[in-house]
């Protein structure tokens, strides 16, 4: 990428986090549905097309329209297979949508769940009613109405509320490799974690059990899958990243031992001074101490 790329997609996403949402046609789109930062945002997208989306240990191959939701700490892939693929695509904040006090058990809901149902066959006059929501969303985004935030948030809810009625889709295969494919998926939850960003937002997703917890799976499931396809497991994994990013504020920040402690999600600097030494073979002060 460019730098007059780089530059581009860095103001796309400083815009997208003061807005709280974007909405986008995805024929006009280009890169736009493919560079904003995928934790930070929900999604919903209505496309038409064929493609393979993965999620979790589970496959989608859809090859007419369909409604996909997306939420930011579950990682997915999808594979557009069409030449042509065409839609609408809407990116949202949580705290954007939380400003309406209906919204709390929207994002519980199964839609946003990974075990539950985030996609959506969709029939030909479902799909008329849809485009027709999101091209409303699309004109008001362009307006200057001093409420067209609180209008957006409703045309959101009535996606979701339409989709909620639905029949979910039956047209899950079990991924040919479900350990590989769920190895895949806890490593990108994995790395979602990170970089922490401030002492005040400490890292909530921290042991085997809370990533299982995420991912929907059994946390016994989760550790054979890793261990089979990695040699090493789930909890290895996840203190070499902790240990990994206390190095680089360490180094990188001016934060006291307190607050990285904090960031990372050790109740007390005890425990954190322990796990670190045991994990790296110095103390945090040690590494602090050393040039970089």
């Amino acid at each position: 990428m460019e730098i007059s790329d780089k530059r581009s997609v860095s103001k796309f996403n400083n815009e997208l986090k003061l807005r709280g949402f974007n909405v986008f046609q995805i024929e006009q789109d280009d890169n736009a549905t493919r560079i904003y930062s995928r934790k930070d945002f929900y999604k919903i997208c209505l496309t038409t097309g064929k493609s393979i989306i993965h999620y979790a240990d589970r496959s989608f191959e859809a090859d007419d329209t369909i409604l996909f939701f997306g939420n930011p700490h579950i990682p997915y892939s999808w594979e557009t297979i069409s030449r042509t693929y065409v839609g609408y695509t809407c990116l949202f904040s949580e705290d954007f949508l939380k400003l309406s006090e209906r919204s709390e058990s929207i994002l519980q809901s199964p839609l946003f769940k990974i075990g539950g149902t985030p996609i959506l066959k969709i029939s030909p006059e479902q799909r008329e009613f849809l485009n027709g929501i999101f091209r409303k969303m699309l004109e008001e985004q362009q307006t200057d109405y001093s409420h067209k935030d609180d209008l957006i948030r409703n045309y959101i809810h009535l996606i979701i509320h339409e989709a909620l009625k639905m029949q979910p889709s039956d047209h899950y295969d079990q991924h040919k490799n479900a350990a590989s494919r769920l190895t895949s998926v806890f490593l990108e939850l994995l790395e979602r974690q990170f970089p922490i960003e401030s002492a005040d937002n400490p890292l909530q997703i921290r042991t085997p059990q809370d990533y299982a917890d995420n991912l929907s799976v059994h946390v016994n499931y989760l550790n054979r899958s890793v261990k089979k396809i990695t040699g090493k497991p789930t909890s290895a994994h996840i203190s070499e990243r902790i240990v990994s990013e206390a190095k680089a504020l360490l180094q990188h920040t001016n934060w006291n031992i307190s607050e990285i402690a904090f960031a990372l999600g050790f109740e007390y600097p005890t425990y954190f001074n322990n796990f670190f030494k045991k994990h790296s073979g110095a103390t945090p002060k040690a590494v602090r101490a050393m040039e970089v």
